[in-house]
């Protein structure tokens, strides 16, 4: 799913909000966990899943064109931890 079917989801099951301001919930709903994850926070949703950031050291990696080693910096990348419901509803028998 991407982020206009989601907004177009919301839209058809609350017929009361207007496009656009679906639009803008959805934009501050993402833009809150990326300014809270850039502050290297955490932000839960229960039931969800959780999301944070993992520190990488840094690496030689290689170009996979030229093969040539090139260096890697040391960053921090998103984490998503899914809550004990979603993993539940992931590997319900079938």
């Amino acid at each position: 799913m991407i982020r206009s079917e989601l907004v177009q989801l919301l839209v058809r099951d609350n017929p009361d909000l207007a496009v656009r301001d679906v639009e803008r919930i959805v934009n501050i709903f993402f833009d809150q966990i990326s300014t809270r994850l850039s502050e290297d926070g955490r932000v839960e949703l229960r039931g969800f899943g959780a999301f944070s950031t993992r520190a990488r050291d840094a690496r030689t990696g290689r170009n996979p064109r030229t093969g040539e080693v090139v260096p890697v910096d040391a960053k921090r990348v998103p984490y998503f931890k899914p809550g004990k419901e979603m993993r539940e509803r992931l590997n319900v028998a079938e």
